[in-house]
């Protein structure tokens, strides 16, 4: 989702806070993730990786700049809409927030779930989904390798989802901000105690749960596909089991390099989904 949406919706959402000192909390909240992420990868490091740094961050600058202009503000015009014209489960119940919160998080994050299996088990959508398993290391900046195809795509079923379920502005933004740290965290190439792990992993998705998801082979690769919770491949079939002991080789199966940013954008012109 756009970047914009989360100041522009929560300017809404707090009348006393201009846009303008929003988008510092909102550039706040991000780098206070990635630091939180960064630093654990830093303090127990899961193997030496270097990762494909720039690689990635050329295209998160690309996709930041794509998509403020293509959709700034959508999801907090849906959400306002929706609640405007009373559409949505939430709305129709008329949910304090004390429930649309939590049910916010965890509806969207299940889209996420269902776009994510769909992007592996569609061709065309693998096409540009295979970028963002690309990266032959598994860092931090991994969370954010994503073809801006991918993004674009994504966009009306992450509104639908908005208006489906009658998210309120308020809760659209905590969303983001749970998915935005908990998507830099399990990419993170980070290990945990092994009882840490296992304990977070009976609800979260945990860094090595996710390690396995971008491994090169089948059929791990099509495992893991929650970002926040684990329940959904829990109960549909999709979860394996991973520890920070296990040792996963990242990358596409096919094992291609991509060294600059216009190799990962041509790529989707190459489906690269052996099995």
């Amino acid at each position: 989702m756009s970047v914009q949406w989360l100041g522009r919706c929560a300017v809404a959402s707090m009348p006393g806070v201009t846009e303008s000192q929003f988008q510092i909390l909102r550039i706040a909240g991000f780098v206070a993730a990635a630091g939180f992420a960064l630093g654990l990868q830093w303090l127990r490091p899961h193997a030496r990786l270097h990762g494909s740094g720039p690689v990635n961050a050329g295209l998160w600058l690309i996709n930041a700049a794509l998509l403020s202009a293509v959709c700034g503000a959508c999801a907090c015009m849906v959400a306002r809409w929706a609640a405007g014209h009373g559409v949505g489960f939430l709305n129709r119940l008329t949910a304090p927030s004390s429930i649309a919160v939590p049910l916010t998080i965890v509806g969207l994050d299940l889209v996420s779930y269902g776009w994510h299996r769909a992007n592996h088990r569609v061709t065309f959508l693998w096409g540009f989904h295979q970028v963002h398993h690309s990266d032959l290391g598994f860092t931090v900046s991994t969370g954010v390798r994503f073809h801006p195809g991918e993004l674009l795509l994504s966009l009306p079923i992450r509104l639908a989802a908005v208006a489906t379920l009658g998210a309120p502005p308020v809760a659209v933004v905590i969303f983001e901000v749970v998915f935005t740290i908990a998507n830099l965290f399990e990419h993170g190439n980070i290990g945990l105690p092994l009882w840490l792990e296992q304990q977070l992993g009976r609800l979260l998705v945990t860094p090595a749960l996710h390690r396995r998801h971008h491994t090169r082979r089948y059929p791990e690769l099509d495992s893991n596909f929650g970002t926040i919770f684990t329940l959904w491949d829990r109960w549909l079939g999709t979860y394996g089991e991973s520890t920070s002991a296990v040792h996963v080789d990242t990358g596409l199966p096919s094992g291609e390099y991509v060294p600059n940013v216009l190799r990962a954008l041509l790529l989707p012109l190459r489906v690269q989904r052996q099995r």
